[in-house]
């Protein structure tokens, strides 16, 4: 996904604000929803379901108090259904009175998510190798260069008395950042996997 989507679904005067998030780690994850829960405060659920990697083996699903299997599945379902990787999808329910019982509640989650991730701009991604590169300050001119020159997606960057960036490069580009890391004394590669 390219960017935050987001859908509304009413029923029975309850309203489901669905959003559809591109994200790659749990902290980014964390983030979200706490910032969903700042902002939706009166809510009386916030549901939801992730999925990472590039082997779609991590995910969570989290009915927030609604019946077990009620919300964070059909909203998992959805994700498993558009075939997404990288993606939180979070619905937030304002409670309307009225109980929708267990098919409702079914129903309420898995359209409204469904109506979010249809609003989204979906990407496919190649998948990238995630590295972090640990160096001393001197190789900063070198090693900047070789990076840009690789096309590197920077995740997260610590410059001081020893520099480290994080950072996922496409596969094919691997084999080349190897060959010259090796050639770098003050530095260390490690490879944290592929997303």
């Amino acid at each position: 996904m390219s960017g935050k989507s987001e859908a509304q679904y009413n029923v029975m005067s309850s309203k489901h604000l669905a959003f559809a998030f591109p994200v790659r780690t749990e902290d980014e994850i964390k983030a979200t929803l706490e910032h969903l829960w700042k902002v939706h405060h009166n809510a009386t659920h916030i549901s939801y379901a992730w999925r990472l990697g590039w082997e779609k083996k991590r995910y969570r699903i989290n009915d927030d108090g609604e019946p077990a299997g009620t919300a964070g599945n059909p909203i998992f379902g959805q994700i498993k259904s558009f075939d997404l990787t990288n993606v939180l999808v979070a619905v937030v329910r304002h409670y309307g009175g009225t109980n929708l019982g267990t098919g409702g509640l079914i129903d309420a989650y898995k359209t409204s998510s469904k109506m979010a991730i249809e609003s989204a701009a979906i990407i496919e991604r190649p998948v990238m190798d995630q590295y972090r590169l640990t160096f001393d300050p001197t190789l900063m001119p070198v090693v900047m260069k070789l990076l840009k020159e690789l096309d590197m997606e920077k995740i997260n960057t610590n410059f001081g008395d020893i520099c480290e960036i994080e950072f996922l490069l496409k596969i094919s580009e691997s084999e080349r950042l190897i060959e010259e890391s090796l050639k770098w004394i003050d530095a260390k590669l490690f490879h944290l996997g592929r997303s």
